[in-house]
């Protein structure tokens, strides 16, 4: 269609030059023109132009269409990618920028297709005017294709100032985009703060970087525009001033001038779609290298051919894990050192320590959203590397520190638009994780649409739900990340004691008859799953069979909640801290006067006495 439109359009220009010798010239001689040829001259002029806007309009449809696609393609593409691309690689890549590149840099690289129909169009059409102004007058026809040259060198010069300027200004875009998401995302830490205006002031800053970089990427496009549209009028006016010349020396016709000076101003304006393309390509380039840099990103995770075993709950093993994390500047901290852990099926494990300890990149390696540095993370005796893609989400489900709630109902916060579960197996979730009865109050039940990121529902409420996504899934190993800290401990013990009917047969109970004890043995055991919760309250750590304490990134101790308390000094201190009243004299007596009569020696009475006192 582009070149359908490009040879209508210089065709026109050669039945003008015909029409002018044949038709015109001869009707002044004569002092006047027949019907004929005014009919014929009126169709062919007609069929010219009705065959150029059918090439106009199907270049402009299948240019929409073909724009419009791509752009869909790619952005599916990249969102596909962000998905497939591990934890890690997020870690390192800011969310706004990931937006820029889904959004700006796939309609940069994509918005050529703009004009680039019409300077296809343009091509033929010089092609075909050449060929023609040739034929009509040679030296005419030289003096008009001298337009050619100049709009290339033009063009090399362009593109050397203008591709920096416009890659800047991408990477500016994507900061904007950066701080804009960071900000909506803290918006109750901005208002509760009173940083309103800091945050309108970095915004601003970044607002006017990318002003800048646009000023100055229009400034070029601006110089360029006008000598793309200047060139072509200057080389028809050296025409005319050549023709004119040659005509009076009788070297050329009249109709030959008027063909090749029509020709060349009929291709002035579409010249200027090609500095549109032109003016497009340093931005779609940059557009491109973005958005390929992403595509050509192989750092996925592989995955082997292992089916995960039927059966319950899930036995996990660590074996001399290693994780080191990687900033920007592509410096490595390690924060995970040779970690070796077993935590048996159907149990229920602890993990407590300090703040910065690897408790929460524990949990990330365990449903694998990462994968160690060093060591192996089995699950059922299969190194979670082997298991097929989807496997480990099969097997286990993580639920995080911070808890997501969609702006969607609450069966599709459940689900997920999964189609496999029913309104039955939402609410069984719902029940073992304490929300089916909020959830039944709310106005609509389950179809009741949670405002945005849950501002709808308490800090309780949102963990629950958070908790029956990943219930409804019947994973086989649960990891807890601090997932209870806003629920009451007597609803959280309920909780823990009715994840014994997770199993696929249905025959757990939920009469949690020892989930409030404090000898050790909490609600998981003999269950149909594995639970590994991340803690610090003490009501939560004592429901755990066993608790692993975390220091420094390793493995300080293992044990029941009474053993480390009596052998762990830097556990005692952290699940104690709460305990301890620096006011009162009598305090640290008393405390180590108890220990004592639980079999503490004098020297680890003295010990602990000094201990509690600092």
């Amino acid at each position: 269609m582009s070149a359908l439109y490009g040879a209508g359009t210089a065709g026109s220009g050669w039945v003008l030059g015909r029409v002018t010798d044949r038709v015109l010239a001869p009707a002044f001689e004569r002092g006047g023109i027949s019907g004929r040829d005014l009919t014929l001259t009126g169709l062919a002029l007609a069929g010219v132009a009705v065959l150029t806007a059918v090439g106009v309009v199907g270049r402009r449809v299948a240019a929409g269409l073909t724009s419009f696609r791509l752009m869909a393609r790619y952005r599916r593409l990249l969102t596909r990618q962000y998905l497939r691309l591990p934890l890690e690689w997020h870690h390192r890549h800011p969310a706004g920028v990931l937006l820029s590149n889904a959004n700006a840099d796939v309609e940069a690289t994509w918005q050529v297709f703009a004009p680039l129909p019409m300077a296809i169009g343009v091509v033929v059409m010089l092609l075909v005017a050449s060929v023609a102004m040739v034929l009509a007058d040679p030296v005419l026809g030289a003096v008009g294709l001298l337009v050619l040259p100049w709009v290339v060198v033009l063009n090399a010069v362009y593109q050397r100032y203008m591709s920096p300027a416009v890659t800047h200004a991408q990477a500016e875009r994507g900061e904007v985009s950066s701080v804009a998401h960071e900000s909506l995302e803290a918006a109750a830490v901005v208002k509760s703060l009173g940083r309103e205006a800091s945050e309108t002031e970095r915004f601003a800053v970044t607002a006017a970087r990318l002003r800048h970089a646009n000023v100055r990427a229009g400034r070029l496009r601006a110089a360029f525009d006008p000598l793309m549209e200047a060139i072509p009028t200057l080389g028809t006016l050296s025409v005319l001033a050549v023709g004119a010349w040659r005509v009076r020396g009788g070297h050329a016709d009249t109709g030959d001038v008027v063909q090749v000076a029509y020709l060349l101003s009929l291709v002035a304006f579409p010249l200027r779609s090609m500095g549109w393309v032109l003016g497009e390509i340093p931005r779609t380039v940059v557009g491109w290298e973005r958005t390929s840099a992403v595509l050509a990103e192989t750092d996925a995770m592989p995955y082997g051919s292992v089916a995960p075993a039927a059966g319950g709950a899930v036995a996990v093993g660590l074996e001399e894990v290693a994780y080191a994390y990687t900033d920007e500047a592509g410096e490595h901290y390690e924060v995970l050192h040779d970690v070796d852990l077993t935590v048996r099926p159907g149990t229920t494990l602890a993990l407590v320590g300090p703040t910065g300890s690897g408790k929460s990149t524990l949990a990330t390696l365990l449903v694998r959203l990462v994968d160690p540095a060093k060591g192996v993370v089995r699950l059922d005796g299969h190194d979670a590397r082997d298991l097929r893609a989807g496997g480990v989400a099969e097997l286990a489900a993580l639920v995080p520190q911070g808890t997501f709630v969609f702006n969607d109902t609450v069966r599709d916060n459940i689900t997920l638009g999964d189609a496999r579960y029913s309104d039955d197996d939402v609410w069984r979730a719902l029940g073992v994780a304490r929300a089916d009865g909020f959830v039944k109050h709310l106005p609509h039940g389950l179809d009741t649409v949670i405002g945005e990121r849950g501002a709808d529902l308490s800090g309780g409420q949102r963990q629950r739900l958070a908790l029956a996504r990943a219930l409804v899934r019947r994973p086989r190993l649960l990891v807890l990340d601090d997932a209870t800290s806003a629920i009451d401990p007597r609803i959280e013990a309920e909780i823990l004691a009715g994840l014994g009917g997770l199993s696929g047969d249905d025959t757990g109970d939920d009469s949690g008859d020892d989930s409030g004890d404090d000898s050790g043995h909490g609600s998981g055991r003999g269950s149909g799953v594995t639970v590994v919760v991340i803690a610090y309250r003490r009501a939560t750590i004592a429901l755990a069979d066993e608790v692993a304490y975390l220091e420094n990134g390793r493995i300080a101790d293992r044990g029941t909640h009474a053993e480390l308390l009596t052998r762990s000094a830097g556990y005692r201190r952290l699940v104690t801290a709460y305990d301890h009243d620096d006011e009162d004299p009598e305090r640290p007596d008393d405390l180590a006067a108890g220990l004592v009569a639980a079999g503490l020696d004098e020297e680890d009475e003295n010990d602990l006495t000094e201990m509690t006192r600092r």
